[in-house]
Order: C-alpha cells, then structure tokens, then sequence
C-alpha cells in the first residue's frame, strides 16, 4: 500500500503540492488567531465533590467564584490610622458604582482581611461575568483603580490568574518559537549539509503547524479548548514534522546511492521509512489519545490538539514530502554546505558506507558480546534515575507556576508572606438539611454537628450560624432564628443573610495548618468521611478540597489511561513488526525512560535542583497533571526512536535472517539519523523549557531529558542487550513461527551480503556524483 501510495505522490506531485500550498493559503489568515478561541482554566473536574459544591453554593447563595482581589499595603500606614482608609476607600470610588461589579466587601467588613503587621489589607471585588470573561474586563478595572499617594495597591485573583496565563502562555510561546526554528536550521544543516535538503523537514513542520492552528481556532468555536493546546501544537507539529521528514529525506537520499531512479527512490521512501512514519505516529496519537480519558478539560483538550498535530504532521510526511522529493531528484543535494573540520558524511549518504567499522555497529556487537553485564547495570541506573520519584507530592496549579513578575504571583506572594494563608483558604461545606435550615430541629442537629467539628485538633475555628457567638447556648440559638427577621445584630442578620438560603447554608471551618498540609488534607477526608446524621448532607469545597479532588480526579483515570495507551500500542506494533515479543519489549524500554524523567520531575520542580539555572521558584510539590502530560507525551515520542530503529533491524533480519547481524546491521543503518533526530526533538524541547510556566517548562524538560536517555542508554544499550538475549524469540509470532520475509516487501527489498558490501571508493565515489547534482 505505501509503495503504490509513493507511485502515486509521484506521478501526481503538482497536484499533491498545490493542495498542501492552498490549504496552508486558507489557514494563514485564522493560524494567528487561534489563541482568541482558548481558556485559561479547564482544571477543574465538573464531577468533584468540591465542584458540585461550589455549584450548590452559587446557585442557593450566590456565592460568587469570580473575585478580583487589590491588595492595599503601605509603609507609613496601619489599617488603623484614618489615612489607609480614606485613600484606600479613594482608590476603589470608580470600582464601587461600577455596572460589572456585584459587590465589593473591604478589610472594614471583614477585619480577618487585614495583614499581620497590620500595614498592609485586601478588599474582594466580585464581578458579574465568569472568570474568563472578568479577565477581559481587567484594563478597565486598572483603569478605574485610581492611584492614591500613601498606598500601593496590587490586583490578583482569580480572572487575574487567568489573564496571566494566557498571556504568559503566548509569550514562552513566541520565544520558544524564535528559538527553535534557527536552532532546528543549524541542526539540520549539519545533519545534511545541504540547504535544500535542510529546507524540507522545516518546511513540512511549518506546514503541519500553521494548518493545524487554523484547525485548531474552528475546533474552538465547537467545543472549549485550553490556552496550552498552542504549546503542544507547535511543539509536536515542530518535533515531529521535522523529525519524520528527516527519517524521508534520509531514507531517499540513501535510496538514490543505491543507484534507484527517482520514481522507485521515492516509492521505496514511502514504503519503508514512510511506513514507520505512519506506525510511528499512530503510536504518538494513541499517547495522545490517553489524555482524552481524563475529565480535566485542560488535559482533554491538549489531547485533541495533539492528535491533529500528529495526523497533519505524518500526513505532509507521506505526501507533500514524498511530492516534493519526486520534483526535486538529485537536486535534493543541491546548495550544499561544506564544514571543513567535520570529517563524516552527511546523513543518508554513509549508510552502507564501512558498515563493519561504523561506531553503532562496534557498539551493538560489544553490548551483544556481554548483554548481562550492559543490561543490569543500565537497568539499575535508570531505576535510580527514577527513585526520587517515591517522594512525590502531587498538587493543583496555583499562582506559584507563574514567574514572580506577573501581577496574580506578585499578589499571591503577598497574601502567603503577610497575610494569614489560613484564613485566605477555608475549607466550605454546602450543608443540605430536610427541610428549612432555620426550623428548631435543624438548629440542633445542625450545633451539635458544628461542635464536633470544633472539638476536632486540627481546626481553628468554625463559621456558621451555630457558632457566630461562642456566648450563645443552643436555646438562645433556637430562640433567635426562630423569628430571623427580628434579628436586631446587624452582623449576625449580615451573616444569616450571606450563609443561609432555605434547605442551603455555608459553613466555613479554618484549619490550623496551610492549605496544602497533609494535616489540612486528612482533615478533609475527616470531614467528608463522618456523616453527620440526621438526614443532613454535605459537600465540601475549599482550596484543600479542590486539591484533594483535582489530584484523585487524575489518578483515578490515569491508570485507565495507561492500560489503554500501553494496549493499544501493542497492538498497533505487533502488526507492523509480526512479534509477540517485540512490543512488549519496547513498552517496557519506553516506562523505563519515562520513570528517569519522572525522577528529574520531582528533584528539579519539587525539590529545587538547578532552579537558579532554570529561572524558577521551586514549587515544593510537582503539579499533578505534569506527571501524565509527560507519560502520554514522552510515550509516543520515544516509542517514535523504538519504531524506526526496530523497522531497520527488521529489514536487516528479512535480508539476512541472522538476529544478532540484523541488530548490528539495523543499529548502523539508523543509528546516526536516529541521534540527528533526537538531536533536533532535544533542541525544540529545550527552547520550551525556557518557558516562564512552569506546566511548560516541565513538559519541555522533560520530552527533552526523556530523549537524551532513550537515544544513549535505551537504543544504544538497553535495545542491543535485551535483543541479543531474547535472540530468534524477537520475531516469534503464535501460528506462524519465525517471520523473516514477507512477500509484499520482496520486489523492492533484495538480499543483502553482509561480507561483500559495496566498497568505500565505490561509496565515495557515488556520493560525489549525487552530492554535485550530477548523474548517475
């Protein structure tokens, strides 16, 4: 099918070109325009007990998730001296009339909004509009916040926090960009030594990338699509795109040494290297795939964009590349580029060169010659790569991913070091009773409940209507709710009000330690654990909760995820290479890189390793959803090396039927373009790690290390040492025994004499015709 499919790209190239031109021609105008269909949010799991809550609580009470939060500090001020309230009540006189704000509650409604050293308080504005829509409103929220002499006054918040990351987002996006593309020029450049040649895979990149955006910006008319998915797009429609079109142009540069007319070269590409291009993309898609299993938007919606990138990318791969090579011939080769030191052949063109003394083959036949002795230690070592990895601890995003210089971290940073965090993050519980709330009945279940919480050791304090007076008994309690609109207290009528809506209240219960604390956490899962009886039921939200649900929202799906990744892929590899075992060996070689990168994960991000270096604050944790990024991304994008090393070795063992030649043989055959690959993935993932979110900067880190130890220790060790081991058993298949030879590749793959290779003269010779163009 893909040698008939390079005929066909052959003999319709013009057409198959001016496709690709006029679909890039329609995509140009809505490419740039993608980030406007995008959200910042999509963290958040629609089936949490903690989303369910704060859904009761807006729709019962109105409590409002949409808050703008200004921070007044001063350095001559105490909230106490008249000066701080009258500038600060000064700054908000536009805010408060203002027809986008529902209310505004400041530090003299609430004295808990005040900071420790009493120099420095926030109010919370509520806007109307979702958070998403509210970030839209922000330059005219600046704009109405005047400034005032004595104070300095920074904004945060939630539409805040998302504002920042969307534009965070496109600027680590536009800087990876400038940075990758020169880097993955000169990277290629040096892999060919060919201008022409090193124009093709950063063409077909581009092409997969800007038609994949102009995808992506109808995508997000139809569905909600997270601000990230730009991120994934061009870093996969970039890798990839660059790398498979390396693997083609390689492939037909080394078909045209063979001394195969264009029209064959071409089909015999696309039948080889064209077809580990498809397998090898349908093993990333299916990586992909894996984060369309999760209810987290942001992760389902990266998937999406993923997979269109990856389709696009092997589909340009396969037939605009393909068209392109059949137009240009030998001049493929054309405007070379000469390095005077650099003593090797540009890739493609010293395959069959010396294939007894190349570097990979001396490598492969020493690992072979002592497969225990590679195999153990190198298994040992990428385990304790991996070790740290035990001590993880999992946390949703905050406004710590973001750099210090952006207003939401700038306001966050104030509120953890001179305010109490305690107090800033409550835990809330949307109480449901039988009933009206207020009746003597529920009055009583509903103190005594409250009362257990407070005798709990790890709580602070409890607000709820129960206990809004520590003086009051549980008659008084009765007697006073028994004619609510009596109440002569106006801070207990304010918070009756505020908390209390029919069957529907709010209890606030502030803990003793921070948000994150595992005492915090356990006091959650106290709380949703003890029923409080009486036919009263509860749902708990909070920032603790939040955290608690967002990371068991992933890692209940992630290990559906995986089992249907890893399945799936052994499938899809068990057709393209005929062997039970071979595809279960290069999952396993694939977890072992991924579980090395995972370890850097948590030293680097958690713990702080080289944070200086890498220009950020260390989290203290390791973002939940980093861990399963990194999985489904790395999955497919290492299993990318493992296809195309395997199709070689494959072949050799077709030609040769000698399993441990066939290794040498294959290792050789692809070993330099396999590294001038990886070299380019390393490059464009590096320059996403330069990012200033963090969410990028580990999924760049990363897909970068993840490479760098699957191209050394896995392909150049670990593979060899575990094919030597398994020897003929490598290409057993139930049935069917040992395949060496299927007929459909027998009219263009011939025999290979492994003694009698062609020579080095004829070789360099051969080359020197193609490389200046001339004919063969």
């Amino acid at each position: 099918m893909f040698y008939r499919l390079g005929k066909f790209a052959t003999r319709h190239r013009w057409l198959i070109v001016g496709l690709w031109i006029l679909a890039a021609v329609l995509a140009l105008p809505f490419a740039p325009r993608a980030n406007q269909v995008l959200q910042s949010g999509g963290f958040e799991s629609p089936d949490s007990e903690s989303q369910k809550a704060i859904d009761t609580l807006a729709q019962k009470l109105h409590v409002n998730e949409t808050i703008v939060q200004v921070i007044f500090t001063s350095t001559h001020y105490t909230v106490e001296d008249p000066q701080f309230s009258q500038q600060s009540e000064r700054a908000l006189a536009n805010i408060r009339n203002w027809s986008e704000v529902a209310q505004v509650t400041s530090y003299l409604d609430n004295p808990r909004q005040v900071s420790q050293d009493r120099h420095a308080a926030y109010v919370n504005i509520e806007m109307k509009p979702d958070a998403n829509t509210a970030a839209k409103l922000l330059p005219e929220l600046e704009r109405r916040l005047q400034k005032v002499p004595d104070l300095k006054a920074s904004v945060g918040g939630g539409p805040v926090f998302y504002e920042d990351i969307q534009s965070v987002s496109e600027n680590d996006l536009r800087r990876a960009e400038l940075l990758a593309f020169p880097f993955a020029l000169i990277a290629l450049l040096f892999v060919f030594r060919s201008v022409i040649a090193s124009a093709l895979p950063a063409l077909v990149g581009g092409f997969a990338v800007v038609v994949s955006l102009a995808l992506i910006f109808a995508l997000g008319h139809i569905t909600p699509l997270s601000i990230f998915v730009l991120n994934i797009t061009t870093l996969f429609g970039l890798g990839l795109g660059v790398d498979y079109s390396l693997f083609m142009v390689s492939r037909f540069r080394e078909e045209l040494l063979r001394g195969r007319s264009i029209e064959d070269a071409v089909a015999v590409t696309v039948a080889t290297a064209g077809r580990a291009v498809t397998f090898s993309g349908l093993t990333v898609s299916i990586g992909l795939f894996g984060l369309t299993f999760f209810h987290i938007n942001m992760l389902h919606s990266v998937g999406l964009g993923g997979i269109l990138v990856v389709v696009l990318a092997v589909t340009a791969a396969i037939t605009l590349l393909p068209a392109l090579l059949s137009i240009l011939g030998v001049k493929v080769n054309a405007l070379p580029v000469r390095f005077p030191r650099l003593k090797r052949h540009p890739v493609g063109t010293d395959i069959e060169l010396e294939p007894h003394h190349g570097f990979w083959y001396r490598l492969s036949h020493f690992v072979m010659r002592y497969p225990l002795r590679v195999f153990f230690p190198v298994l040992l070592l990428l385990l304790s790569f991996g070790a740290p990895f035990l001590g993880v601890r999992f946390s949703a995003p905050d406004a710590s991913i973001l750099p210090s210089y952006v207003p939401s971290r700038a306001a966050y940073d104030l509120l953890v070091q001179r305010f109490n965090q305690r107090e800033t993050t409550p835990i809330l519980m949307a109480v449901h009773t039988p009933g009206n709330a207020l009746t003597p009945e529920n009055i009583k279940n509903l103190y005594y409940y409250v009362k257990r919480i407070e005798a709990d050791p790890r709580v602070d304090r409890v607000d709820s209507i129960v206990s809004a007076d520590p003086r009051f008994t549980l008659d008084q309690y009765q007697l006073l709710y028994s004619h609510p609109q009596l109440i002569a207290d106006p801070y207990i009528g304010a918070f009756l009000k505020a908390s209390v809506s029919g069957d529907t209240l709010l209890v606030e219960v502030v803990s003793k330690y921070g948000m994150v604390d595992p005492h915090s956490q356990a006091l959650v899962q106290t709380i949703r654990n003890t029923a409080p009886g009486h036919g009263i039921s509860v749902l708990v939200d909070g920032g603790t909760a939040g955290n608690i649900d967002y990371v068991n929202s992933l890692y209940t799906d992630f290990p559906v995820a995986v089992l249907v990744i890893s399945i799936t892929t052994y499938i899809v590899l068990l057709l393209l290479f005929r062997s039970l075992l071979l595809p279960l060996k290069a999952i396993v070689m694939n977890t072992l890189s991924i579980l090395a990168s995972y370890g850097a994960l948590v030293l680097i991000f958690q713990d702080g390793f080289l944070h200086q270096i890498l220009g950020f604050t260390p989290l203290g944790f390791v973002e939940a959803s980093s861990p399963i990024l990194l999985f489904c991304s790395i999955f497919g994008l290492s299993m990318d090396y493992e296809v195309f090393l395997l199709s070689r070795i494959q072949e050799a063992f077709w030609q040769t039927g000698d399993n441990r030649q066939a290794v040498a043989l294959g290792l050789q055959r692809s070993g330099g373009i396999i590294t001038s690959a990886a070299v380019i993935v390393i490059v464009v993932s590096a320059c996403f790690a330069t990012a200033d979110m963090i969410l990028v900067k580990a999924l760049g880190l990363g897909m970068a290390l993840a490479v760098v130890i699957d191209a050394t220790l896995v392909r150049g060790l670990l593979v060899p040492a575990t094919m030597r081991l398994l020897g003929t058993w490598n290409w057993w298949l139930p049935f069917a025994g040992v395949q060496r030879h299927p007929p459909a590749l027998a009219e263009y793959l011939g025999p290979v004499d492994t003694d009698n290779e062609q020579t080095a003269p004829e070789q360099a010779n051969t080359h020197r015709n193609i490389h200046i163009g001339g004919k063969r």
